[in-house]
């Protein structure tokens, strides 16, 4: 009876370390995450498997797992950047991006977790600098805006495409131009819409003009037409045609054959 209190404390520290044990080696990766393995006995970083996915995993309490967002995230830069002419722009950006899932050991082992801070901003912010300064401030505040956006997009992926990065989507959300700047803009763009209205105008009123001046040239050529098809015989017989009409009319009347020229009827009323 004596022996059964110095069996039973071994046993409960052995429990209690066991215990321990399986907390320190029990590791659950949320959703949309995935764990990178570090041996610290072995290798460290594990590059050449797949990381360990989404639910409960067991590890050696000595080794260690790194979590990762694998689910596309945003990251928001402002900068300044220079124009073709050397004027400064404020241009306000956003990336759409995501760590390539099957590298996801190599980017932690070459990058670290501040991959976003060391590789995608500066590849951002050279990408940026570079294509706006291909740019006069008219053209970016106006009518380059889609063709820059999609030209910064294309360079920053080339320059993070080999950094175990996956770059979905670049966004320029803002640019301001110095005040003074972006009133000469919007004066020059707002008397060239007058200009253009003007010309429309013009080309409008030149159109009806050789409408009308149609239209009149198609009455006096007709005219001609008719006036040269009216003979003396044609006219004569239109008359006795409308002489027969009114004959026969129910109001009284008194027709004198051959009173008139050219021997046309005449019709005398009542009156």
């Amino acid at each position: 009876m004596d022996r059964l209190p110095k069996i039973a404390l071994p046993a409960i520290l052995a429990f209690i370390f066991l215990i321990i044990l399986v907390s320190k080696s029990a590791i659950t990766v949320g959703s949309g995450e995935a764990g990178v393995l570090y041996r610290t006995f072995g290798d460290g970083v594990v590059t050449d498997q797949p990381p360990l996915g989404e639910g409960f995993h067991l590890v050696a309490p000595w080794n260690k797992v790194y979590i990762y967002e694998v689910r596309q995230q945003e990251v928001y830069e402002k900068m300044k950047v220079l124009s073709s002419n050397g004027l400064d722009i404020q241009l306000d950006a956003s990336a759409w991006f995501q760590p390539k899932y099957n590298d996801l050991g190599k980017l932690h082992k070459e990058k670290s977790e501040e991959y976003k801070d060391r590789i995608l901003l500066p590849a951002i912010r050279s990408a940026a600098r570079s294509v706006v300064g291909r740019y006069t401030p008219e053209q970016l505040y106006s009518t380059k805006r889609d063709a820059i956006q999609a030209e910064i997009f294309e360079e920053t992926r080339k320059i993070v495409e080999d950094q175990y990065i996956q770059l979905n989507e670049v966004l320029v959300r803002d640019v301001t131009l110095p005040e003074t700047i972006k009133e000469a803009i919007e004066r020059k763009l707002r008397q060239e819409q007058q200009s253009l209205e003007y010309e429309f105008r013009l080309v409008s009123a030149e159109k009806e003009a050789e409408r009308q001046r149609i239209e009149a040239q198609g009455k006096a050529d007709a005219n001609r037409i008719l006036s040269a098809s009216l003979t003396d015989k044609i006219l004569t017989d239109k008359g006795i045609e409308a002489t027969l009409k009114l004959s026969e009319s129910p109001n009284s009347k008194v027709i004198v054959v051959g009173g008139g020229e050219s021997g046309l009827p005449i019709i005398l009323g009542n009156n």
